[in-house]
């Protein structure tokens, strides 16, 4: 059937089959166009978390308004009349764009202790820095000291200060978020539910990308401000808008280097190669067919490239390119063993005898991508089926459009200097013959380094490691981290339990006996519940969270309710305040400070209190889920059950959980893709050895690879985690080329070393091939930005070089051993 087709289609009609191939190409390439990079935050978290859902209702129950951060260092003194000047200037001119609604920085902060008054004058009349007759010593004093802003808006040198770009809540997202939650989590929808469903769907991706444009545009109008504030102050830009903004310029970036920089690489290794422009033109010519039409799908069914899956243009073209060298070298070993045979018989018995081998390649292959599939990560599921539907279009067009053009081309000699110069394979072949028992006993002692190295794995996020000391995101990190606190958040809410066991509180009478300094008018400003909501022993609880957070090496600031109760016993001459007199600063201290000091970090109606810290990111030391184990039974013994429980929240929590189930959903599922992948063996092969020889020749390189990033500590990340699909991925289609082709030369003579030697001299030469030209491609990525990509480019050098040496090393000395074709082996090997 697969030779009529060829031969009574493909073959007698090359130009329809272009003309066809080509339309549906073009036809894709339209939507290829509408092809999206998404790199928020939210792609990068679990759906179905349930602390993303307790995280989104912590950010509605306290005052959390989404922000960027300006750090600015001045030349001269921070509180010269110079440098007060110039952060005036520069935050009235970013407060007139549009989407920032407000600027906190040190000239608007409430100043507490600058001097210390009594509080009934304080609520009354708070000043800040642009308040008549302020005692700057005071005030340097105050920043320095006070818990509220040392090493938060200050840094302990005083030479560095962060500016709060508060930016315009996204409510119409809110909204049309909930709504699909709320249609989603009906158990029994109509029809008009599911239509709506996907209304919203749409609504909220259109939205998102307008608000994205958006975002783009106030960071360009943002930078192109502070640039010209540059010679007063180094002023820096951060944020996680910012972040997002700049990874998606990264990634665009890197697809159109990596494009237009690989395509003159394979130019140049395809004429090393074989010395033909047809075996340059040919193969770059599919590629590019391949990656358009998996690009318009992707943009057809509105797949967006993330940070995960914005490889995937490399991934489809280290397959296609491997389909089609296979081809190449297949027509040029023909036509060298057979000159006298027509164009049409070369063509017709290259594809006949390449396509079951590489159509099990690629169904194996897709196995191996198949682990993405089982992740909760929507993005890492996406990229599964990118690369299903990637392969499976590069082997349709492949074995359409190489015998298509082919057939339309004249024979011509093979040019054979390179495979006669460069031994490569011919010295796998002699080490196989020759030196089989180290192999063996090499690749033992690999496999034990490397599964040690695998049990040093650790799976971690560190945002600022993500890029470059060069790049403007790193500088401005680093300064935050280690100067202002940290950077990643991470949240502690403390529920206090309604019917908490307590002593009395103290009386109001009481109180007032204490101090007579509040007068009857006071009395009855602080007349309600709120006073009786600021018992002792929820204060105490408070302060015992807030100092135990505070001593933990890797978190950096700690902002809570504690906070406000440290300044207040400074300006109530030392002693605590009671909870009179914090009713009093609750109510009566004016909005603009309190949703800066107060409703951030308490929720009276619900009954909690918020604990914001900051997780300082470039602790090398720092591991952070041992460090949310910790803090989680840490906090148990503090936080006595009677009084309330906690939770842990916000984005270090969040990635965290990702990267965790990633890890599990990954490596964990490993074991079932190999037994899986032995099942397939096993049909395609028909034999138990053969099937056991394959899978080991395939879990040497994984181990190798995770046992380098162990023991050299690179973490599993976003991207490194991929690794283990394209390494499977990769080796298996090796794997089957190998030994499909081992086989047809085993049957001449029965010899398993003479097999061995043909099959390197022809396959051998077609592995060799693809790896090298891969290779070289991907060494182009260590020219990113970002460094999960350089990891990622690297990474991927070491499989395919790892995976070659073990299918021409390690798999044909297992065959010799096995001898899995033959009960009775004819040759001897040493």
């Amino acid at each position: 059937m697969l030779k009529k087709f060829y031969g009574n289609f493909v073959l007698k009609n090359p130009f329809k089959v272009l003309s066809l191939v080509i339309t549906c190409v073009l036809v894709l390439g339209f939507y290829a166009t509408k092809l999206e990079i998404d790199a928020s935050s939210s792609t990068l978290l679990l759906e179905n978390d349930k602390d993303l859902q307790f995280a989104r209702q912590v950010d509605k129950d306290y005052t959390n308004p989404s922000f960027l951060i300006l750090t600015y260092s001045p030349k001269e003194d921070l509180l010269a009349d110079k440098t007060l000047n110039d952060i005036r200037v520069l935050t009235k001119k970013l407060e007139k764009l549009d989407q920032i609604t407000s600027t906190t920085s040190i000239l608007n902060v409430p100043l507490l202790q600058s001097p210390i008054i009594p509080i009934k004058e304080l609520v009354k009349d708070v000043k800040t820095l642009e308040s008549k007759k302020v005692d700057k010593k005071l005030v340097r004093k105050e920043f320095l000291s006070s818990p509220l802003y040392s090493e938060n808006l200050v840094s302990a040198d005083f030479k560095t200060t962060a500016i709060l770009l508060n930016l315009k809540d996204d409510n119409i997202l809110e909204e049309l978020t909930q709504r699909k939650k709320d249609l989603t989590a009906k158990k029994h929808k109509s029809s008009v539910d599911k239509n709506e469903i996907k209304t919203l769907t749409n609504k909220i991706k259109l939205h998102r990308d307008k608000q994205r444009i958006i975002n783009h545009v106030n960071i360009v109008s943002i930078r192109e401000i502070i640039s010209k504030h540059q010679n007063n102050a180094q002023v820096f830009l951060g944020g996680v808008n910012m972040i997002a903004d700049d990874v998606v310029s990264y990634v665009k970036s890197d697809l159109s280097m990596y494009g237009s920089i690989l395509l003159i690489l394979f130019i140049l290794i395809l004429w090393i190669f074989f010395g033909q422009v047809r075996w340059v033109v040919l193969p770059l010519f599919i590629c590019l067919l391949s990656v358009i039409s998996t690009t318009g799908i992707l943009g057809l069914f509105g797949w967006e490239v993330t940070v995960i899956s914005s490889n995937f243009i490399s991934l489809q073209l280290i397959i296609t390119i491997s389909i089609v060298l296979h081809l190449i070298v297949r027509y040029r070993e023909l036509s060298i063993k057979y000159p006298e045979s027509s164009q049409y018989k070369l063509v017709l018995n290259t594809v006949l005898s390449k396509f079951k081998p590489s159509f099990f390649a690629i169904i194996t292959t897709i196995v191996g991508f198949a682990s993405l599939i089982l992740s909760d990560i929507k993005p890492v599921i996406n990229l599964g089926w990118m690369m299903s539907f990637g392969i499976l279009i590069s082997l349709f067009l492949a074995f359409l459009v190489f015998p298509a053009i082919l057939i339309l081309l004249k024979k011509k000699k093979a040019y054979t200097k390179f495979e006669h110069s460069f031994s490569v394979v011919q010295l796998c072949s002699k080490t196989v013959e020759n030196y089989g028992k180290t192999i063996i006993i090499g690749s033992i002692v690999v496999f034990i380094f490397s599964f040690s190295g695998a049990t040093k794995l650790i799976v971690e996020n560190s945002f600022i490691s993500y890029f470059k000391q060069s790049t403007e995101i790193y500088k401005g990190m680093k300064i935050i981290d280690e100067k202002l606190g940290g950077t990643t958040p991470l949240d502690v809410i403390l529920m206090f339990k309604d019917n908490e066991e307590e002593s009395n509180p103290t009386s109001i009478e009481d109180e007032e006996a204490q101090d007579d300094e509040f007068d009857d008018e006071f009395e009855e400003e602080t007349e309600g519940d709120n006073q009786y909501w600021f018992t002792p022993q929820k204060m105490d609880t408070i302060l015992k969270v807030h100092n135990y957070l505070q001593s933990i090496d890797e978190i950096g600031n700690v902002q809570s309710f504690a906070t406000m109760l440290k300044v207040g016993k400074t300006i109530n001459k030392n002693k605590d305040l009671d909870s009179f007199k914090l009713a009093l600063l609750y109510n009566k201290l004016p909005n603009k400070y309190k949703e800066l000091v107060l409703s951030p970090y308490i929720n009276i109606e619900k009954n909690q209190v918020r604990f914001a810290m900051r997780i300082i990111d470039s602790n090398d030391e720092l591991r952070r889920n041992q460090l949310i184990l910790k803090l989680n039974s840490e906090l148990k013994k503090i936080i006595n059950p009677n009084i309330g429980t906690y939770r842990l929240s916000n984005l270090m929590i969040l990635y965290n959980n990702m990267l965790q189930s990633l890890f599990e959903s990954q490596i964990l599922t490993l074991g079932v893709v190999a037994l899986v992948l032995f099942v397939m063996f096993l049909i395609l092969f028909r034999s138990i050895s053969i099937a056991f020889i394959a899978i080991i020749s395939n879990i040497i390189p994984i181990c190798i690879i995770f046992g380098l990033m162990g023991w050299l500590a690179i973490p599993l990340d976003l991207m490194t985690i991929t690794i283990a699909a394209i390494s499977i991925g990769i080796g298996v289609d090796d794997t089957i080329h190998y030994i499909h082709r081992y086989k047809e030369e085993f049957q001449f003579d029965k010899d398993y070393v003479k097999a061995m030697q043909r099959a390197h001299s022809s396959i051998g030469y077609a592995m060799f091939y693809t790896s090298l030209a891969v290779v070289v491609g991907f060494s182009i990525l260590i020219f990113s930005n970002f460094i999960p990509t350089i990891y990622f480019g690297l990474l991927t050098m070491l499989v395919m070089i790892v995976v070659l040496l073990s299918a021409l090393l390690l798999l044909p000395k297992l065959i010799i051993m096995f001898r899995p074709f033959d009960k009775v082996a004819t040759s001897k090997i040493k």
